[in-house]
């Protein structure tokens, strides 16, 4: 199976194409190997470096590194695989020549298409996610959603000061449209008149992106009903 991910970067351009073979037996022994090129472009063409890399059982042991023109070994378990490739020319000369037909050749390809330079503003929302009427700790949600490239930095402030030791994430995960989103939640004490801000630092805004929310407190019987109302909020 092949996977092709494009993620860029100010002056820089990663091609991943990722090769995996698994075998499973009855026992439940497994293995999977894994070969990744990767394409490291720096201003477009005029400095591009290519990494050939090999893993085993998701750890790298050996890796072809076009800067110094021969394989390294990572681990003791790529040493033999490193030296024997090394003292093959052929394969020297090919793992050299994919620098231009494989890097060089599908930079071209990705602008076409208009990949290099891509920038994709986010979505973002809040949302009180978990909620204990009687407790004054609750979990707060904002779901950045549809941005590109994938480096992004997400913040919490309550207040106006910047909350981070209840701080969670999630990974980024890929969309199917060539965008990520990422959750990223705050416990927090909530009272009427906070203000909780969801800030945003991504490539393709000018300035950082915020949402406020404003909780409000309703009596249901004994029990406090928190809600709130949401403002978007752009540049600072």
């Amino acid at each position: 199976t092949a996977f092709i991910f494009f993620t860029a970067l100010p002056f820089v351009l990663f091609l991943h194409i990722d090769i995996i073979h698994g075998e499973y037996t009855v026992e439940s022994a497994d293995y999977v190997t894994e070969e990744k090129g990767e394409c490291h472009y720096m201003n477009g063409t005029q400095r591009v470096r290519y990494l050939d890399r090999y893993f085993y059982n998701e750890e790298e042991f050996v890796y072809f590194d076009s800067d110094v023109g021969y394989f390294i070994a990572k681990t003791e378990f790529g040493r033999p695989d490193a030296e024997y490739w090394n003292k093959n020319k052929d394969i020297i000369e090919q793992k050299k020549a994919e620098l231009q037909t494989f890097c060089i050749h599908n930079y071209g390809t990705a602008e076409t298409v208009g990949i290099p330079g891509r920038r994709v503003k986010p979505t973002i929302k809040i949302s009180l996610i978990h909620e204990d009427p009687h407790s004054e700790h609750h979990m707060l949600a904002c779901n950045v959603n549809g941005f590109y490239p994938s480096e992004i930095e997400v913040k919490w402030y309550r207040n106006g000061v910047e909350e981070s030791a209840q701080v969670q994430s999630t990974d980024i995960l890929q969309n199917g449209d060539w965008t990520f989103q990422v959750l990223v939640m705050l416990e927090t004490e909530i009272t009427k008149g906070d203000t909780f801000t969801c800030e945003v630092l991504h490539s393709s805004l000018e300035t950082p992106a915020r949402v406020n929310w404003h909780p409000q407190e309703s009596d249901s019987g004994k029990k406090k009903v928190v809600t709130g109302i949401v403002g978007f909020v752009l540049g600072t």
